[in-house]
């Protein structure tokens, strides 16, 4: 149920008071976005993003010399991490359908020329519903085989599969050739379906085809989870020669890595 004006009014007043406490107390790391622009999930904000550096560099073998392309930037999460870790002959580009967070993000990266940020009015029902431009055509706005590795954190977890199979594509072709993809997803085998279906799950899925499962049919945007298999054809068809999965802890799994399951698929 959408919150009340005075819900949403009261909300804000609070989040801008805690912000002017961090910043008379001298508690504000400039990387770290005010509360009341933090629109990118639970969890805390630094800890969520120093968590993601370890499973790049641990899981996508990211080098500090390496260049980034972040998809779904939001207002800088994977960026304030990486702004410590890369080095010289490194770079970091990210773009975003919320022009909110692409302002904030140039303003707080001023000092690092090699950090860029683009804004893409692309729609999406949860995050951008008057978004102008198509997902499923979206060419990613940037030349071929530029990047060493591009990073979907919570970005295929809200896409239907029109969507989802251009991104595996465009990821593809601004890949370096032996490039990998670094992305988080919520994947359908066996055991994540008995959990969903015993409501031990932590997303109450429900199936939409042999394809994809939502939580929302009103808005399918909010949280899909994709049928492994079917996943896996799709990176395989989008030209990625091998794929590993670090399944999350969204259902009970003992050796999950992070919320959402992980993804790390190579070019060679």
């Amino acid at each position: 149920m959408p919150e009340s004006l005075a819900t949403r009014a009261a909300t804000s007043l609070r989040l801008r008071m805690q912000d002017a406490l961090d910043v008379v107390s001298r508690r504000r790391d400039p990387l770290i976005p005010p509360r009341r622009l933090r629109f990118v999930g639970e969890g805390d904000f630094a800890a969520v993003g120093d968590e993601y550096l370890r499973h790049l560099i641990t899981l996508g073998k990211l080098g500090p010399d390496e260049r980034v392309l972040d998809v779904g930037s939001g207002i800088g999460r994977i960026a304030r991490p990486l702004s410590d870790y890369l080095g010289p002959g490194a770079s970091y580009d990210g773009f975003d359908p919320d022009a909110r967070g692409i302002e904030w993000s140039e303003r707080a990266y001023r000092h690092r020329p090699d950090f860029t940020f683009a804004h893409v009015d692309v729609h999406n029902g949860r995050y951008n519903p008057t978004g102008t431009v198509d997902p499923a055509t979206l060419s990613f706005p940037y030349e071929d085989a530029r990047f060493d590795i591009v990073v979907m954190v919570s970005v295929l977890t809200h896409v239907l599969p029109d969507t989802l199979e251009n991104y595996l594509r465009e990821a593809r072709r601004v890949l370096v050739p032996d490039g990998r993809l670094f992305a988080t997803a919520f994947l359908l085998d066996g055991a994540a379906r008995e959990a969903v279906a015993a409501g031990t799950g932590a997303l109450p899925f429900a199936a939409a085809d042999e394809r994809y499962a939502v939580v929302d049919p009103d808005v399918p945007e909010e949280a899909v989870a994709y049928d492994e298999e079917w996943f896996l054809d799709h990176v395989a068809q989008a030209g990625f020669r091998k794929a590993g999965i670090r399944h999350g802890t969204w259902t009970p799994r003992e050796s999950g890595r992070a919320f959402q399951d992980i993804v790390v698929a190579r070019l060679s």
